[in-house]
């Protein structure tokens, strides 16, 4: 599982009291499942809920809070564009130590895949694929349909938004035998 390990390297670059102080971030994973199908490859997913701690956090818990946000950006964004899944996405408990601390925990539900392909030669290869990206809107141009060879239609659509659209690679054609 590599989300934990790059979520304590953001924190640890992004809060300078942590960077101070790493001992005081704790990481531990709870509930863990193996989701595997009866398909012909190995692949699975990782699901975990991941509670960090910190310890006598003296900051403002607004400086770790944004820069978890900015990871799940790029590391689990459903947990930020599925209303259903970021009304329970991010969340968190504090102990009121004084004036000045907290012990802050924090809970996300993860998810990580693992593709496994049978190489040619025996073996598997094993691959920890990252988060598809959003990526901003383009304009497309005018669009044209045509059948056999014939125009049927063609319109010039409206501005792209000021907005992100999850990129998603083409898919492959099937193939017919």
């Amino acid at each position: 599982m590599n989300k934990p390990d790059s979520l304590r390297e953001h924190l640890l670059a992004a809060v300078p009291g942590l960077a101070r102080n790493p001992e005081r971030l704790l990481m531990f994973i709870d509930s863990g499942k193996v989701r595997c199908t009866a398909a012909a490859s190995l692949s699975f997913e990782y699901a975990y809920t991941l509670q960090i701690i910190l310890t006598d956090f003296a900051g403002h818990p607004d400086s770790v809070m944004l820069p978890i946000l900015g990871w799940l950006r790029v590391n689990q964004s459903e947990l930020l564009v599925n209303l259903d899944k970021s009304a329970d996405g991010l969340v968190f408990e504090a102990d009121l130590l004084d004036r000045s601390k907290v012990d802050l925990s924090l809970t996300l539900p993860l998810t990580e895949r693992v593709v496994v392909k049978r190489l040619d030669g025996g073996g598997f290869d094993v691959t920890h694929p990252g988060e598809p990206q959003y990526e901003a809107y383009e304009d497309q141009g005018e669009v044209a349909l045509y059948a056999n060879g014939e125009p049927l239609a063609s319109w010039q659509p409206p501005a792209a938004p000021d907005s992100m659209a999850l990129a998603t690679p083409p898919q492959k054609a099937p193939r017919h035998g």
